[in-house]
C-alpha cells in the first residue's frame, strides 16, 4: 500500500493535478492532505473540487480555516490578505462550510497527520527545526506524523535523541518516532520551484520526498487575470 500525502496546494491547480499524476505513475493508490487547499493562488474553487472527488483524509490548514470565516481579516501579512478576501469572494457557501468542518489532526492507519504541530494545532506555529519537532513529538502516539505549514520538506527523528534526516527518504524502524515535513505542492519555499510531496510506503516503510514540476507559466498568467498581487505569480518561479 502506497500514500500520498501532500498538502499547502494554496489553489494551485496546475501543480496538484501534476502531483496526483505523478503519484498514481508511482502506484499510490491512496491520498491525504494535510492543509491549506486555499490561499494565494488562482483556482480555490477547483483544487476543493479536486480534493472532495479524492474522497480522502484531509485537515484543516490554517488559510483554509480563514477563508472559511467572514470575520475581519487580522494578522496576515498584505499578499496573505488581499488574496484571502479574493479567496472568500470566490468560494460557495457550501466549500466554506467544508473547510470549516475539517478536523485540526487525525490519525489515519498508523500515522498521524496535522497542518502546523501537534501540541498546539490551532495555533499554527512552526517547526523548522529538530527542537520545535521535539516539543510537538510530546503529543504523537503514532510512529509517525505528517505535517506541513512552512512550505519546506524535512525529515525528523528520534532515537536516543531528536535529529534531522538530511537526505530525500528514510526508513522506518521500529522504536523511534518520525516527524516528516511533506514541504508544499502550490507554493515551495526552499529555493527548488517544484512542487513537493511524500510518498509512504506501508509495506516497506519506506517514505520518500518526491519533487514534481509543473506548467508555472500558466498558473502564473491565472494569477495575474484573478488580479491578485503580482509577486504571488513571481515567487512561484523562484520557489520563495
Amino acid at each position: 500500500m502506497k500514500f500520498a500525502i501532500f498538502g499547502d496546494v494554496h489553489s494551485n491547480l496546475e501543480a496538484l493535478n501534476a502531483v496526483l499524476e505523478d503519484a498514481r505513475s508511482h502506484d499510490c493508490t491512496h491520498f491525504v492532505c494535510i492543509g491549506d487547499i486555499v490561499g494565494y493562488n488562482a483556482n480555490p474553487s477547483e483544487c476543493l473540487d479536486v480534493i472532495q472527488k479524492l474522497d480522502c483524509p484531509v485537515v484543516k490548514g490554517n488559510h483554509d480555516e480563514e477563508a472559511s470565516l467572514d470575520t475581519e481579516l487580522v494578522g496576515l501579512n498584505p499578499l496573505a490578505q488581499k488574496s484571502m478576501q479574493w479567496t472568500r469572494d470566490n468560494l460557495d457557501l457550501n466549500q466554506k462550510k467544508y473547510l470549516k468542518e475539517l478536523k485540526l489532526a487525525r490519525h489515519v492507519g498508523d500515522f498521524t497527520i496535522v497542518h502546523a504541530t501537534l501540541d498546539s494545532p490551532a495555533s499554527w506555529g512552526y517547526v523548522t527545526s529538530k527542537f520545535d519537532a521535539l516539543e510537538s513529538l510530546g503529543y504523537q502516539y503514532t510512529p509517525v506524523c505528517f505535517f506541513g505549514h512552512t512550505h519546506v520538506p524535512a525529515f525528523y527523528f528520534k532515537d536516543l535523541r531528536m535529529e534531522e534526516h538530511q537526505g530525500k527518504s528514510i526508513k522506518i524502524e521500529t522504536g523511534k518516532k518520525y516527524q516528516i515535513n511533506v514541504g508544499s505542492v502550490g507554493q515551495p519555499r526552499d529555493g527548488d520551484f517544484r512542487s513537493s510531496y511524500c510518498i509512504y510506503d506501508v509495506d516497506e516503510r519506506l517514505i520518500i520526498n518526491r519533487r514534481v514540476g509543473y506548467d508555472i507559466k500558466t498558473a502564473q498568467e491565472k494569477i495575474l487575470k484573478a488580479g491578485l498581487p503580482e509577486q504571488l505569480a513571481h515567487r512561484l518561479a523562484e520557489g520563495k
